[in-house]
């Protein structure tokens, strides 16, 4: 049992709905110069690919990229003397759950990765050997009490709908019983999650059940912390973005806007859509806790420049010539390269301005990836 979880009902929220997919061949980006994947490729020592968070979380280092000048080289727990009172950070409140499972179809194995509720016991998942599986199949959940899913759909590429009933306590139980904290590939774990992982990977704000990933950026943040940037005058909205499985995924294309993401569910509420505007009214700065919010933020702006309540499924990939129109300042760790995450962050603080922020970091010994240091980026118009 994964220590630190209750059964919970994993469902999308009332009201779900299926929003038109963003056409990207309009997007801003598409009228800038051809990219290539050599733009986002940087080399980083193995040594430097953190496999335990910082303890305490606030005592992770932060690098400072403003749009020129030198770099600084902080703390988290800097954060507050960094920012001015009437700032408002936008946090996820996504909560990880167990999402990797095993399974067998007769006497072949599978493993899944549940990746996006559906309604209805419906899930999106990746499945390691899905050529094994055909529609109809029933696979049988190892380690529960007669947990199964039938195969509804296969969806190619490794992916495939799969059916687990109408009772969605029943899967909970089984997540809880056999679910696995989903990790990166890059921590390693040879023989699976270690208990304290469970806690690990979950951030202080993880609230609404669904993600496969965690929102990285904001497992920085401690009581401590959150206490010194209200006592600031440091504001907060939440927003909620279930992270798939695809970030995992490689950009497997020379060309990056060959790529595509996979959907994921998010919601901006009235209430988060309203802080952000009083707070822009009143001249604070927007500040996105990671990519996952800001990817959501983009996603629910109006053509105005305004944030929109939102409620539904996005799939924005955000590549360099991408014009902001939320977030000032984003806080984020320091990422693969090569990946989607790489490149949205070089959208938002410039190419160049990137990879000498990267090559600065690795020189002073930054602890990269999911457990490792953090970025506060300013944005800049630099391409």
């Amino acid at each position: 049992m994964l220590h630190g979880h209750r059964p919970v009902a994993f469902r999308p929220p009332s009201g779900y709905r299926r929003p038109t997919v963003l056409d990207l061949s309009t997007a801003p980006e598409a009228a800038t110069p051809p990219l290539r994947m050599a733009d986002f490729d940087f080399a980083l020592p193995e040594r430097l690919i953190a496999q335990a968070p910082a303890r305490p979380r606030d005592s992770a280092r932060l690098l400072v990229v403003p749009p020129a000048g030198p770099f600084e080289d902080r703390t988290v727990r800097d954060l507050p003397a960094l920012l001015a009172p009437g700032d408002l950070l936008v946090v996820n409140d996504t909560r990880v759950i167990p999402a990797r499972l095993r399974g067998r179809r007769g006497a072949a194995h599978v493993e899944l990765l549940l990746n996006r509720a559906e309604g209805g016991g419906i899930w999106h998942a990746l499945v390691r050997n899905a050529r094994r599986l055909r529609p109809g199949d029933q696979v049988d959940i190892e380690g529960t009490a007669g947990c199964s899913a039938r195969v509804v759909e296969h969806l190619g590429e490794g992916a495939v709908r799969l059916d687990f009933g109408p009772d969605p306590a029943a899967l909970a139980d089984a997540l809880e019983r056999a679910g696995e904290v989903p990790l990166p590939p890059y921590i390693n774990r040879p023989g699976g999650p270690r208990p304290e992982d469970a806690a690990d990977y979950q951030t202080i704000f993880a609230r609404v059940p669904g993600a496969v990933a965690a929102p990285t950026a904001s497992l920085h943040f401690t009581e401590a912390l959150l206490a010194a940037l209200e006592a600031r005058g440091v504001q907060r909205a939440t927003v909620t973005l279930h992270v798939g499985a695809g970030t995992f995924l490689p950009v497997r294309t020379e060309d990056p806007r060959a790529h595509r993401l996979h959907s994921e569910w998010g919601e901006v509420t009235e209430e988060a859509a309203a802080r952000i505007a009083a707070a822009r009214r009143a001249g604070g700065r927007i500040v996105a806790v990671g990519t996952t919010a800001l990817r959501l933020l983009e996603t629910a702006t109006a053509e105005t420049g305004v944030v929109q309540p939102f409620r539904g499924l996005t799939d924005l990939y955000i590549l360099p010539g991408h014009r902001f129109r939320t977030a000032d300042l984003l806080l984020t760790n320091f990422h693969l390269p090569r990946s989607t995450l790489f490149m949205l962050a070089c959208a938002f603080a410039g190419t160049a301005r990137m990879r000498a922020a990267y090559a600065h970091a690795v020189e002073r010994d930054y602890r990269f990836y999911s457990y490792g240091d953090a970025t506060l980026l300013h944005r800049s118009d630099a391409p």
